[in-house]
């Protein structure tokens, strides 16, 4: 019997919580592995009848809680914790600050976690490299290199490119103005180098249901790699313009232009993440060479995350555009 623990149930943990435990319900009760949760006590205690009602849920699936604050503990603190499980799911994200990742992954292995999989869902770090768009991304390197160093825990790097909802924020610049297209307003894709280059993109439900496979399943060490989609930013603008049903204005943000607006404000993580992105070294795949593909896992494409965004977006476009 298997004893999981998955660290954070922010936009991916929730949905691999609820995988991996619609999964675990399928083994024989005799086998059926456990899950834990990794929370801060000030959440189990929350006043909030959102969080009550979530952590009520994630009970009524059978799912344990274990209180523990990742940020102000030491990585000596954290591996008594850890030291009872045998598979560690990191959903921390980046929400911890600089230092956290590297922490967790001394943390585990001092504990003697026979597998871990690491908050690595995103990029390829190994072609990205620890010096671009001014060291964005040096700690997830670094967390490789120092796996990739140790034999005593197993560990398997899930590469999801971005998560395809953050495309869409308006705030990252990519797509503005779709929560308007319904009332008439502008519509604006950019892309990011050229309008040649690709992107990977996968949503959190995918990515949790490929996580519960491999963790639960498959147990494949090293480097594996999962998208709902890799798409050219000119594909993007197409199929954005076909679910709108007319044009949107199109803009190159060019490397030069993104690495000089960088350069003036060299702190700020989504320009860091913009020249990383128009570079496009490390940051796209073939679908066909994923592990969703050989493990005949459904994946949701860039058109079937804008049809999915609800029908009163259809609903205001068709009078729109009538």
């Amino acid at each position: 019997m298997s004893q999981i623990l998955v660290l954070g149930a922010g936009e991916l943990g929730l949905p691999i919580l609820h995988s991996l435990s619609h999964l675990a319900s399928k083994f024989p009760s005799t086998s059926r592995p456990t899950i834990t949760l990794l929370i801060r006590p000030s959440t189990l205690s929350s006043p909030s009848p959102s969080k009550s009602l979530e952590l009520t849920q994630l009970r009524n699936l059978g799912i344990s809680f274990l209180t523990a604050d990742i940020a102000t503990s030491t990585a000596t603190d954290l591996a008594s914790h850890f030291k009872q499980f045998e598979i560690i799911v990191s959903c921390t994200g980046f929400a911890g600050g600089p230092g956290t990742q590297l922490k967790l992954a001394h943390a585990v292995c001092e504990a003697g976690v026979a597998h871990y999989y690491p908050w690595q869902f995103g990029v390829d770090y190994d072609i990205i490299g620890p010096e671009a768009a001014n060291g964005i991304f040096w700690e997830q390197c670094e967390v490789r290199r120092f796996l990739r160093g140790q034999e005593k825990t197993k560990w398997t790097i899930v590469s999801t490119g971005m998560f395809t909802s953050f495309l869409f924020e308006a705030f990252f610049g990519v797509v503005e103005g779709l929560e308007a297209a319904g009332v008439g307003g502008e519509v604006v894709v950019r892309a990011l180098g050229s309008w040649e280059n690709e992107v990977t993109l996968t949503t959190p439900e995918d990515i949790s249901r490929v996580v519960s496979r491999l963790v639960l399943d498959d147990q494949r060490t090293g480097v594996v790699f999962t998208a709902g989609d890799t798409v050219s930013y000119g594909g993007l603008a197409d199929l954005v313009e076909a679910e709108i049903g007319r044009k949107a204005r199109r803009e190159v943000w060019s490397l030069d232009l993104l690495r000089a607006e960088l350069e003036a404000d060299p702190e700020n993580q989504i320009k860091k993440y913009r020249c990383l992105f128009a570079e496009g070294k490390g940051v796209s795949w073939d679908r066909a060479s994923t592990v969703d593909e050989e493990l005949n896992i459904e994946t949701t494409d860039v058109q079937g995350f804008l049809s999915s965004r609800g029908s009163p977006l259809k609903e205001q476009l068709s009078i729109c555009n009538n």
